[in-house]
């Protein structure tokens, strides 16, 4: 027979994942508590359920929405072309692997957002909003993270000219998408954080565009100010792959860090990587990419609202001479326009960033 404090631990335990549960979801501690045992207490399993019960039927009406009214999307398509390009309409050689004409000498594009998966108020219109975004920028890697599988079902069926590898099947995760017509993938894999709380790892893929060779990172690590001793330690696991990543190849990791510069300050990145956004001079119209001040999608309770850089490019040219090597071009922020439902499609700001490919390394050598 269980003992009264074995018992109560059980309770304790128990609450605690469905506080966990109902910030995670966005939803309410009684709610919590049904998927939750439903699922046998197991957290990945019970925001599974929740979001996969909650999603599909947000992304089944906007199918049907889609379906049903053809002669007006065609007239919103007219109205905006730029933004409203469909992604089911993919260039011919994309669904192919990358030509040898397409030898990557123009460099490397991508956008790094988190999504907010979570959030599933208007998710399927912040979703079309996403899929509008990457068919204005074109962009050849796209990390997301707060993903949530039927939103990476979304992504499969309008961003057909990209191919899409998960960070994990279940609850929310990350992703990268590659461009078809660009990148070439080698090989993928995860790398396990072993003591988060909140369902975090590292997400790499080795890629090439052309003869430039890639090593492509993203992670989502561990939130909240209380959490900073596991996000430090993630972090130095992000630096290590980072450090031993293979010379020939150039390491591009982004994502939503939620580092704060002390935090950085203390770990410090790599000799030979940079703080792509530190590189490019600081420029404070792409600093903040977590701004409640501009940013009304969450309601934020705090006395003074927030203006934070959690999002963060880190760039580790190859250090073989003979590699061709990325150099950074330029930042900007992406998704600063409110959509139709009078929301932005995330919480967060994107990132968008160019690189240049160069022969050698002595062009780099001049910014270090």
């Amino acid at each position: 027979m269980a003992s009264t404090s074995d018992a109560g631990d059980v309770e304790e335990s128990r609450t605690r994942l469905c506080e966990e549960f109902a910030g995670l979801a966005g939803t309410d501690s009684g709610v919590a508590q049904c998927y939750l045992a439903e699922n046998d207490w197991n957290m990945e399993r019970a925001l599974n359920s929740f979001f996969e019960a909650d999603m599909e039927k947000v992304f089944e009406e906007e199918w049907i929405s889609e379906q049903e009214a053809p002669t007006k999307k065609h007239k919103v398509e007219e109205k905006a072309p730029a933004t409203r390009i469909d992604l089911t309409v993919d260039s011919p050689s994309s669904s192919q692997q990358p030509s040898e004409e397409d030898d990557g000498s123009s460099g490397l594009t991508l956008i790094t957002w988190n999504v907010d998966g979570l959030d599933t108020e208007n998710l399927a219109e912040r979703a079309r909003g996403l899929c509008s975004y990457l068919a204005l920028y074109t962009p050849d890697v796209v990390f997301l993270q707060e993903l949530i599988p039927p939103y990476v079902q979304y992504l499969k069926k309008r961003a057909v000219s990209y191919m899409i590898i998960q960070g994990s099947e279940d609850g929310y995760f990350t992703g990268i998408m590659l461009k078809k017509s660009r990148v070439k993938l080698l090989e993928s894999h995860i790398v396990a954080y072993p003591t988060t709380q909140m369902m975090r790892n590292l997400l790499v893929a080795q890629v090439t565009l052309g003869d430039v060779k890639v090593c492509l990172m993203t992670s989502h690590l561990e939130s909240c100010k209380g959490q900073s001793g596991e996000r430090m330690k993630q972090l130095r696991e992000v630096t290590r792959q980072i450090h031993e990543a293979p010379d020939d190849a150039n390491v591009l990791f982004a994502g939503d860090t939620n580092l704060r510069d002390s935090e950085v300050a203390a770990v410090g990145l790599p000799p030979a990587a940079c703080d792509v956004w530190e590189r490019l001079g600081r420029q404070e119209h792409c600093r903040y990419t977590w701004d409640t001040r501009a940013n009304s999608n969450k309601s934020v309770n705090y006395v003074s609202r927030c203006r934070c850089r959690f999002d963060r490019v880190f760039l580790r040219p190859a250090g073989r001479p003979s590699a061709p090597r990325l150099a950074p071009d330029h930042m900007a922020l992406v998704g600063l326009e409110k959509l139709d439902c009078g929301r932005f499609t995330s919480d967060h700001w994107g990132i968008y960033c160019s690189f240049s490919a160069t022969a050698t390394a002595a062009a780099d050598d001049a910014h270090t």
